[in-house]
């Protein structure tokens, strides 16, 4: 039972079924197999952004660009399916994601090559990506009769019953487990987040693993951007305005250490669905707003706290190992 308790993923598996049973004894419709299916599908984008933050965060840094990289690439997107119908999908997805690439390396080579402290690396790219969004567009919005039916379809096609952003989601999990548990960026990404001290005398460059971390989360955030743009079929300069937070929270939740080294695919998925129902939930239930920044703050806090306490149990934990050697 102890160790059941200890482990974050079951914990978090346990408050989500709890939640959803909770909503349920007032909203019964709420746990229909179809609407949990949608409230996933309305996490998804979430979860990518999260799993791309997940990388940074190991590795002792922070993205705050994200949804700002996510706003870029997508008004780019819709720009260019405006501009160029005909353009086939695939490829304007493939430029989104170039492009957000590029944003990463922008801050991992500032991060990796200046020494700047990540937090003010990318609050400073988040503002220099939301002034180009207003450079790029003059202000104007790309409304849904500018866009192509196949550049909106594309994120709704069905598949086996399920929208394609659903299965999307779930190939950038299954990717990413595979990166972060059977490759050596992903044991370096933890590597360099435990101790990048030792990881220099594994041989790891720790300023080239955090430009690759951040090369990651953009090439994830130029993805989002179309799958933004497109599902809900309209780009503008606020695109995501304040979603970095909800990014950064995801990864809290979910047992990601802001000290870096500790994280996992499964508690950061976790992490993002936790928010997903509460924020899908709240609305029905007929919470404020603002009520809803101050619950979501809360849980944060919490998950913070617990956090901390578990990583000042496994440091002492290794000082005695330490020690005793």
């Amino acid at each position: 039972m102890k160790t059941l308790l200890k482990n974050r993923e079951m914990l978090l598996v346990a408050a989500i079924v709890a939640l959803v049973a909770l909503i349920a004894t007032r909203f019964p419709g709420f746990v229909r197999p179809a609407n949990l299916a949608n409230v996933y599908n309305d996490t998804s984008i979430l979860i990518i952004l999260a799993l791309g933050q997940m990388a940074v965060i190991l590795t002792r840094c922070i993205d705050l660009s994200m949804a700002a990289s996510l706003a870029l690439c997508g008004m780019v997107a819709a720009m260019l399916n405006a501009a160029m119908p005909g353009l086939p999908i695939p490829l304007v997805i493939l430029i989104a994601m170039a492009l957000g690439a590029v944003l990463g390396s922008v801050n991992g080579l500032l991060v990796w090559k200046l020494d700047i402290p990540p937090i003010v690396v990318t609050l400073g790219t988040l503002t220099i990506y939301r002034g180009l969004i207003f450079l790029l567009s003059g202000g104007a919005w790309i409304n849904a009769h500018q866009m192509s039916d196949a550049f909106k379809a594309l994120p709704r096609g069905p598949i086996l019953g399920f929208p394609l952003l659903s299965w999307l989601s779930l190939a950038m999990i299954a990717l990413m487990f595979v990166v972060m548990s059977r490759t050596p960026l992903g044991r370096a990404f933890f590597a360099v987040g435990g101790n990048p001290h030792a990881a220099v005398y594994t041989g790891i460059d720790v300023g080239r693993t955090r430009f690759l971390a951040y090369c990651l989360s953009g090439t994830l955030a130029g993805l989002s951007g179309y799958l933004w743009v497109s599902r809900y079929a309209v780009a503008y300069v606020d695109i995501a305005a304040g979603f970095e937070l909800d990014i950064i929270a995801a990864c809290v939740i979910g047992g990601v250490s802001i000290a870096g080294g500790i994280g996992s695919v499964a508690g950061t998925v976790l992490g993002a669905l936790f928010l997903g129902v509460i924020k899908n939930a709240l609305p029905v239930i007929n919470i404020s707003p603002f009520a809803q920044m101050a619950i979501s703050g809360t849980v944060i806090i919490i998950a913070v706290a617990v956090n901390a306490r578990a990583e000042k149990h496994k440091g002492r934990v290794i000082l005695r190992k330490a020690e005793a050697h």
